[in-house]
């Protein structure tokens, strides 16, 4: 006998399914296909784990191998084939407020930079000379964004930085920036296409920061002058000037140091500084360096001396003289990032430099002036707080006077070479006991001497080198030819 027993329906995850399963684990779905369900031992914890799935175009059999299927990828101990989708733009926010979060990304000047990245990489950029408009990976599924998409818009912002829009610099810090929000996704998300390998930064051959005619540097002769402009025009800001340009520490670890109170950077007694913490903007501060390494620098008295002149001749408000800063804004607070640029730009103006000089390049200075002064380079890094010797060498500037120099001291070292040389080949090798020195029996010709007839001699005379040699320190070549020789 026949059962015409109504189905039944009940309500599951946003869809009808019967009330009785249609065999172990599976139910049938009102609006068609079949709804998968079970708890199985998952061996990574050995808890149960819910195996729920909805498969709306897929008939029984199809429903019972997908089952099966789950099961095993959990007995495994292996997640679904399925991979929830999720925008760039998604992820990308999330990865950065986890980021600020677990204090990976610690200063406001960094959370700044991503910010402004994140702009770029999600809503695209638009050109302010060409004005054109490079859309950027916001709505692309991660699980759908490939190698050939970012290709396409790395070509894309190449040629804004052709137009000028953009330097590579700046580009190359988005680059930098996608490569850990994709190298982070590919890992989390298991998304094996993910990947920046082989896409190759902008080229920045081309993108001169420095140049020959805008170094950014001041030459040791030129120092002395620009800081007494500097004491003259702005005497508040001149111990900051003088500090970095005998420390080569960076603004950034001079406006946060702390004169006074419980946690001093300055030991007065010990003559001491100590080198811990960074400020880029606001009042917010880093208890860290740029370089995330803290460090001690060891001052002489004089540069004691004009620290304690500061403190007692410059600090003219009550808020600055109740604040624990050395270097103090008028209100007791840290100093702007830019509260040198109109001094330096003044001061350049005054003494007539005729070029551009930043608060940026009392660092280049400070490697400059303890090249000249012929301090050690490993002396140098631990006063400046440079981890490398390429990061040394890239804050500094040569000073022509130094290659001059230099390549005197070359000149000077051949010409005493070849002067050795041409000594030694003039000089006869002394005859073996009882020989002539000659192969046909006669008496070897004199020195100076070429078959008995005297010759000039090819040797310089103490009186012709003196005409033909100057002292390298004069700066002018030196006669390599003055005996007749090419």
């Amino acid at each position: 006998m026949t059962s015409n027993k109504k189905q039944e329906w009940k309500m599951e995850r946003g869809c009808l399914i019967s009330v009785q399963p249609v065999v172990p684990g599976i139910w049938q779905r009102k609006e068609g296909g079949h709804y998968i369900r079970a708890r199985v031992v998952d061996p990574t914890t050995g808890r149960l784990k819910d195996i729920r799935k909805m498969l709306p175009s897929a008939d029984l059999a199809t429903a019972i191998r997908g089952l099966d299927t789950e099961k095993a990828l959990v007995k495994a101990g292996e997640s679904s084939a399925e991979t929830p989708k999720q925008r760039f733009a998604e992820y990308a926010a999330s990865l950065f407020e986890r980021k600020v979060k677990t204090r990976e990304i610690r200063s406001v000047a960094g959370r700044s930079k991503w910010a402004i990245t994140l702009e770029h990489l999600i809503a695209g950029s638009t050109g302010r000379k060409s004005k054109r408009h490079v859309p950027a990976f916001g709505d692309f599924f991660l699980d759908r964004l490939t190698a050939r998409h970012i290709e396409e818009w790395r070509a894309s912002v190449a040629e804004l930085i052709a137009d000028g829009d953009f330097a590579p610099t700046t580009c190359n810090g988005w680059l930098a920036i996608l490569r850990v929000i994709l190298k982070a996704a590919k890992r989390e998300l298991a998304l094996d296409q993910l990947t920046l390998d082989g896409i190759a930064d902008f080229d920045e051959s081309e993108h001169e920061i420095y140049t020959e005619e805008e170094p950014n540097t001041l030459l040791p002769e030129q120092v002395p002058t620009f800081m007494a402009a500097m004491r003259e025009l702005y005497p508040q800001h001149y111990a900051m000037v003088y500090l970095g340009l005998v420390t080569g520490l960076r603004p950034s670890s001079l406006r946060p140091l702390r004169r006074t109170g419980p946690t001093p950077d300055v030991l007065w007694e010990e003559c001491q500084l100590l080198v811990r913490r960074s400020h880029t903007r606001g009042q917010e501060v880093m208890n860290t360096t740029k370089q995330r390494v803290k460090y001690r620098i060891h001052l002489p008295a004089e540069a004691v001396a004009v620290l304690r002149w500061h403190v007692e001749a410059q600090l003219s408000t009550p808020e600055q003289q109740e604040s624990d800063l050395l270097f103090p804004a008028l209100h007791g607070g840290y100093r702007t990032a830019s509260v040198l640029n109109k001094p330096f730009a003044d001061v350049a103006n005054h003494i007539k430099l005729g070029r551009r000089f930043t608060q940026r390049g009392m660092r280049r200075t400070f490697n400059d002036l303890t090249r000249a002064a012929k301090v050690e380079a490993i002396v140098t890094r631990s006063i400046s707080g440079h981890l490398t010797e390429r990061m040394q060498e890239r804050y500094s500037t040569v000073a022509p006077i130094e290659q001059r120099e230099s390549i005197a001291k070359v000149i000077d070292f051949m010409s005493a070479k070849q002067a050795f040389t041409k000594q030694s080949a003039a000089t006869p090798i002394a005859p073996a006991a009882g020989s002539n020195g000659t192969t046909d029996g006669t008496s070897a010709p004199e020195s100076g001497t070429v078959s008995g007839t005297p010759q000039p001699t090819t040797g310089t005379t103490d009186e012709q080198a003196d005409l033909t040699r100057t002292d390298p320190k004069a700066n002018h070549p030196i006669n390599m030819t003055s005996t007749g020789e090419a």
